[in-house]
């Protein structure tokens, strides 16, 4: 058996969610499903709910999906949870469905933010959801935490509504908006919702819970860490704080003013509104030490107060709302002093006006333990789609088939948190970089649960994993340097001297968890941090030997210095090493398996040039990438704010900027269009845009008929009518939406990256033999 130990200094700093008194209603039990109707509500015997949580996802029972955590872990505490999953948005009746809750509203866009989910990087709408049944598009409002938090305002004005999940906890101040172009209010300001947890919100929720439950008026509730909420001004020095004022950028810090060497001790004092305590007898002058003659007595140092700060009770001011929105440098001056307040050991409070009211942010939330964990993941989710959406039979294929269910119905979560710091990512954002790990017996048992319980298992596990594969228990050596750091990675642009890189852990609970009866395959599904894993070739030569099938994702991103810079990435080097430890293991292994590099188009920091070199690399390589990913400024990321205010924010922002502080920035459709073409430099379609580009470049020598030309000079008939798909392979369907996909041709290629081995055709590969 495994002991949870937790030597973070975190692990004792907060209340654990499982010492609080559980509330009375605990006495009706666990529910099988949580209700979504009044019929599920009277068959459990309850006449109300404590809760309600509002989600724009379908509601699956699975600790993959926020709103069934979120829901098991408040009925664990006793309070009656009811969902409203999906609701129609036109008018407030849906939200009534359960009636009035006896506490909150709990409100979620869902697992995947809202805008993201319906518009592709181009701002072109999706056709599919993946958190709906039938993967059918449009069945969440634009922006839907906000909207789902007025029409609950509607439905009810005097019920406290609390706001969570990634869109939210992305939006928490002044943000940018890629979709509109514009720089965004807080989502409190539009939403009028009480309170907005950012991050992971368990810790958060539970003590809500309890003080609502115990008449506490919500507006009180302004101590809680990982909340934001608004207030008509900021907390008084006499309340013990003090506010550091940060809305400008190149300002000098405070200047205490001269001396006047004519005034006496006394005079000095009055003039600062005090009482020379020398003259009056007392204070600390009164009692240091007085020298006889012929004596000599050491020199007192007594602290200044008021320069003596407690960093619990300092608030930092970002610029306001109206200054972000018209001054992008300012923009990315507050983004960046945001990124800097993210540790949980020292992080700050934030204040940012809007108008006439300040947004209060509280510092993030305490990582939760592993025995909280291990808790939260050992609650009895039914680990399925609510029954109201299975069709005749009581399945949920087909039509009624929620894909997202569908992708982590066999997989585990083993690990929460990342330390990459990549910067067009948000997982930093939300659930932070400390590492928040679960026992190896908590993942045995959920393992065995799968095997036991869930239907259509076969045998093989699809993912041991989180937001980055071998990141479990993997952390800073000193709980101490790990309570006071302020970098925003442990891996860039090196890994740390202080981090502990052991993969022993996760080859260990691998071993054990492909031992176990009825487990056949323990696939990785999730991506791979390559250069933390090549500090070690045990695990490196675990994972490939006994844990690919077939095929293994990583993302080195670029493969050039600029944009690898901004993206805080390693460089290629580390992919090389790398590539040759897989391709060593693999064949000590008697197996052929393959890399899936992933690269981004248009990222902030990338010149033509950079993208042109990528393409040469690629073809190099004999990589052909058939799904391209271009750069998503999601709100709130350190790349996002780049792509606004053409600023490295990794650096001091400036006013007047130096070379090394600009970025260059891909705006507009058709430079856009040209970085994606350079990753599909061997469509047809893109030549004459290639052959135009190249041209101005100067780069003529890369047109041209050989192996060492990037395009030829020749231009086929096309039809110009490839699109990248996301639902199905890219090979073209059927006539008809419902025809089955026709027969590819002879020889063609259907993996995802078309320089990868075909699949079986019936007939040979055509060209050149892909490595």
């Amino acid at each position: 058996m495994n002991a949870p130990v937790d030597v973070s200094l975190f692990a004792r700093a907060a209340k654990p969610i499982t010492s609080y008194r559980r509330y009375w209603a605990a006495r009706f039990g666990t529910a099988p499903f949580l209700p979504m109707s009044r019929e599920e509500m009277d068959k459990l015997g309850w006449d109300s709910c404590d809760i309600i949580v509002v989600t724009g996802d379908a509601y699956v029972d699975h600790p993959s999906f926020g709103m069934a955590v979120i829901g098991r872990v408040l009925e664990a505490q006793g309070f009656r949870v009811g969902i409203i999953a999906q609701p129609d948005w036109q008018s407030a009746e849906p939200f009534k469905a359960l009636g009035k809750p006896n506490l909150f509203f709990g409100v979620t866009a869902g697992n995947m933010d809202s805008m993201i989910n319906r518009y592709t990087a181009d701002r072109k709408i999706r056709s599919d959801d993946a958190y709906t049944p039938g993967d059918v598009g449009g069945k969440r409002p634009d922006r839907a935490s906000l909207v789902y938090s007025q029409r609950c305002r509607e439905a009810y004005n005097d019920v406290p509504i609390v706001m969570g999940g990634i869109e939210g906890s992305l939006r928490r101040i002044a943000h940018y908006d890629y979709w509109s172009d514009k720089v965004r209010r807080s989502i409190l300001v539009d939403a009028k919702c009480d309170l907005l947890l950012y991050g992971n919100a368990e810790r958060a929720i539970v003590e809500i819970a309890h003080r609502l439950a115990a008449k506490e008026p919500v507006e009180h509730i302004t101590d809680v860490r990982g909340t934001a909420f608004f207030r008509r001004s900021t907390p008084a020095a006499s309340e013990g704080w003090m506010e550091i004022d940060s809305t400008t950028v190149d300002q000098p810090g405070r200047v205490d003013d001269h001396v006047n060497p004519y005034l006496t001790t006394s005079d000095q004092a009055k003039a600062q509104g005090e009482t020379c305590a020398k003259e009056e007898g007392t204070g600390e002058a009164a009692t240091a030490p007085v020298a006889q003659a012929g004596t000599t007595v050491p020199v007192a140092f007594f602290p200044n107060p008021r320069v003596r700060l407690n960093r619990d009770r300092t608030v930092i001011r970002l610029p306001s709302y109206e200054q972000v929105k018209s001054d992008p440098v300012l923009y990315a001056h507050a983004n960046r002093v945001l990124h800097l307040e993210t540790n949980p050991g020292n992080a700050r409070a934030l204040v940012q006006a809007h108008g006439d009211r300040d947004v209060w942010i509280t510092p993030p939330p305490i990582p939760l333990t592993t025995a909280e964990m291990d808790h939260v993941f050992g609650l009895p989710y039914a680990r399925s789609p609510h029954p109201a959406y299975a069709d005749a039979s009581g399945s949920h294929d087909a039509g009624t088939k929620i894909p997202a269910w569908e992708m982590i119905r066999f997989s585990v979560n083993i690990m929460r948190g990342c330390f990459g710091g990549c910067t067009f990512c948000s997982i930093t954002e939300h659930e932070g970089r400390i590492i928040q790990s679960r026992s190896e017996d908590s993942v045995i048992r959920e393992i065995e649960e799968i095997r036991d319980k869930v239907a259509g298992f076969t045998g093989v596990v699809s993912d041991l994993g989180g937001p980055t594969a071998n990141m479990y228990r993997i952390g800073c050596k000193s709980p101490e340097i790990e309570a006071a750091c302020r970098k925003p990675s442990c891996v860039y642009p090196g890994i740390c001297s202080n981090l502990n890189t052991d993969h022993g852990h996760l080859v260990k609970m691998y071993r054990r968890a492909r031992a176990l009866p009825g487990v056949k395959k323990i696939l990785i599904g999730s991506g791979l941090r390559y250069d933390l894993a090549v500090q070690s070739p045990e695990y490196v030569k675990e994972l490939v030997q006994h844990h690919v099938g077939g095929y293994l994702k990583i993302a080195p991103e670029h493969t050039e210095g600029g944009p690898l810079s901004k993206m805080m990435k390693p460089g290629i080097g580390s992919y090389d090493r790398f590539k040759a430890m897989f391709e060593k293991y693999s064949a000590e292994a008697g197996k052929k398996q393959y890399l899936i590099p992933y690269f981004i188009a248009a990222h902030p920091g990338t010149s033509d040039e950079d993208m042109m070199n990528l393409a040469l690399w690629l073809k190099r390589n004999g990589f052909r990438a058939d799904q391209v990913q271009t750069f998503y400024p999601s709100p709130m990321a350190t790349a996002t704010a780049m792509y606004h205010s053409g600023r490295n924010t990794l650096r001091k922002v400036r006013r007047d900027a130096t070379p090394d502080d600009s970025v260059d920035v891909v705006r507009g459709e058709r430079r856009r269009r040209l970085h994606k073409a350079f990753l599909r430099y061997h469509d047809p379609n893109n030549w004459p845009l290639l052959r135009e580009a190249l041209k101005g470049m100067g780069r003529s020598d890369l047109i041209g008929n050989g192996k060492h030309h990037l395009i030829p000079t020749f231009q086929p008939v096309t039809d110009g009518s490839y699109v990248s798909a996301r639902r199905k392979n890219s090979t073209p369907g059927g006539q008809g939406s419902k025809a089955a996909p026709a027969r590819p041709p002879r020889g063609r290629l259907l993996t995802q990256h078309t320089g990868l081995p075909p699949r079986e055709t019936g007939g040979k590969p055509a060209g050149r033999k892909a490595r």
